[in-house]
């Protein structure tokens, strides 16, 4: 069994490093069992240190010139030798005991792909309840976020990967697609939730209460053109870390 670790990554300098070190201490849960690990980075066109950073720490680093969430997962996909994939953002870190729910899941023969619920880095009361909202819509609809996702390579290859008609949201496409795949063939799609991911809450900083709200009302109402462009979705390309 070989599993590839998948990180997609536009100007992440400030994080990167401590990110990649937990996500390699945490891929000891494959290791101990015998499998063969890789390590992937895609430099989705930054301007800083990201790919010297990601070569450093032992990463094979690729490079997608076009500045898109979508298209960066997708080129490291494409590099990846291994039977499963594992996307992590690289502002997350997943624990020993989350991949080893990821590896008791593999093993188990039935599951095609799967996510797991998230935790804030940081406590704030506004970020905590939208957070407690998606935990529960993600279950409930085996919704996976972006920021940590499993799958079968071949599955993954299948259905074509991520959307590059989406900017953001394309998460949620994956997943509508890996669901249907997974009731043509009698596999389940699953969420784990005894170890949440811990993920940044820096867009909470970054970011004011009225550009989230603006955008989820344009989300909703203006769907396609919002989803399908990078300017409108400028809190995830702005470049603001």
């Amino acid at each position: 069994m070989k599993i590839s670790l998948v990180i997609p990554a536009f100007n992440e300098e400030r994080l990167l490093a401590a990110s990649l070190a937990k996500i390699q201490a945490a891929a000891a849960a494959f290791t101990r069992r015998g499998w063969a690990v890789e390590l992937i980075v895609c430099d989705n066109n930054s301007t800083d240190k990201t790919a010297a950073i990601a070569a450093a720490a032992g990463a094979t680093v690729v490079f997608e010139p076009i500045n898109q969430i979508a298209r960066a997962r997708n080129c490291g996909a494409a590099a990846a030798t291994g039977d499963w994939l594992v996307f992590v953002d690289a502002d997350s870190h997943p624990s020993a005991e989350l991949l080893d729910d990821v590896a008791e899941q593999i093993l188990g023969g039935r599951c095609l792909a799967g996510g797991a619920t998230i935790r804030l880095d940081e406590y704030m009361f506004a970020a905590a309840v939208i957070t407690r909202i998606w935990n529960l819509s993600s279950r409930l609809g085996r919704l996976m976020a972006g920021s940590f996702i499993f799958c079968e390579t071949a599955a993954f290859r299948e259905i074509g990967g991520f959307s590059h008609e989406l900017f953001v949201a394309e998460e949620l496409d994956l997943s509508q697609r890996l669901k249907r795949l997974a009731a043509k063939t009698g596999r389940k799609i699953v969420i784990l939730h005894r170890h949440p991911l811990v993920t940044s809450a820096r867009k909470m900083h970054l970011y004011t209460a009225r550009e989230h709200l603006r955008f989820l009302w344009l989300a909703i109402f203006r769907q396609r053109q919002t989803l399908g462009s990078r300017q409108a979705s400028y809190l995830w390309y702005d470049g603001r870390r």
